[in-house]
């Protein structure tokens, strides 16, 4: 339906903040109470890993990797699997989702920095008009809703969730040529197995600790669109963002989770319709637009060999 590679990159990544911006919930529904944050991390990464390995065994692809770019991906599994997911599951389960979110918000200008520190993007009015109306969008949305319960450690999960923020943004900045070398999948599988290895040491005694008989249909589903939709496919759908769009458009999308957040919560929770959300839908929604029209990436490419 859509040919464009552009456009089918726009709704990969449209699709994959509609299951983050849903994780937050599910992540809340099982974590800490009946699966600890370390062991549900596990989970998400074997999970991703036997499905990508699966995958190949339907599809099967040239499977190797250059020596070269091993150190890469090293670096590509440390920030994008081990830190970004162990951050993000241990901050939110500490702190409130306001800050967690409001926090991960910051992610595209850490980004854009580091993009413009390592001379792969421009800095243009557009980029920053842009992240300037999607960031004041998304702080409107996320700042305006009522949550009075606190974290149990609210100062070290705000800190894990900024390590979250900067390694995610580390992560894609990094992965960019390797999937314009390689295809989404063959990366990706690869960024996963070796991150399998990063995170076990850390996550299996408290996936031993699951409490598996206190689990619900509800639990057992909330934990299924965890591990398959917000790991498997967000960071294949995600993966192939980066590969026909810059890191710094990639990044923009994440202010349109608080946007999908509240459609869900309009259409399935009830929750009542509000002037701000409009308003606050039409800036990031509006940021987005504008990084799109002047972002132009100058991203430096490894030369096409065989793998």
């Amino acid at each position: 339906m859509f040919k464009n590679k552009q456009t089918q990159a726009h709704l990969a990544l449209i699709a994959a903040n509609i299951i983050f911006g849903v994780n937050f919930s599910f992540v809340k529904l099982i974590s800490p109470s009946l699966i600890l944050p370390f062991g549900l991390n596990l989970m998400r990464v074997v999970t991703a890993t036997a499905l990508f390995w699966l995958l190949f065994l339907f599809k099967p692809v040239n499977g190797g990797i250059n020596k070269k770019h091993i150190p890469r991906f090293l670096l590509c599994a440390l920030t994008g699997v081990a830190l970004n997911q162990l951050m993000f599951i241990k901050g939110l389960t500490m702190t409130t989702p306001i800050h967690a979110a409001l926090l991960i918000l910051t992610t595209p200008v850490i980004l854009l920095i580091l993009a413009l520190f390592t001379r792969t993007e421009q800095l243009t009015l557009g980029k920053i008009a842009g992240l300037a109306c999607a960031f004041g969008g998304g702080t409107l949305l996320v700042m305006s809703r009522e949550n009075s319960a606190l974290g149990s450690d609210m100062l070290t999960g705000d800190i894990f969730i900024v390590i979250n923020a900067v390694s995610y943004a580390v992560y894609m900045i990094l992965v960019k040529p390797l999937i314009q070398h390689y295809t989404p999948i063959q990366v990706t599988r690869w960024i996963f197995t070796i991150g399998l290895f990063y995170v076990l040491p850390f996550c299996w005694n408290d996936f031993q600790q699951t409490r598996w008989d206190a689990f619900t249909n509800d639990s057992w589903l909330a934990l299924a669109l965890i591990t398959i939709g917000a790991t498997f496919f967000a960071y294949l759908f995600i993966a192939y963002g980066i590969h026909y769009l810059s890191p710094t458009i990639t990044g923009a999308y994440i202010y349109t989770q608080p946007v999908f957040s509240a459609v869900i919560a309009i259409v399935f929770m009830n929750e009542k319709p509000a002037l701000y959300k409009l308003v606050a839908a039409v800036l990031i929604f509006g940021g987005v637009y504008l990084i799109n029209k002047k972002g132009k990436e100058t991203t430096k490419d490894f030369p096409k060999q065989n793998a």
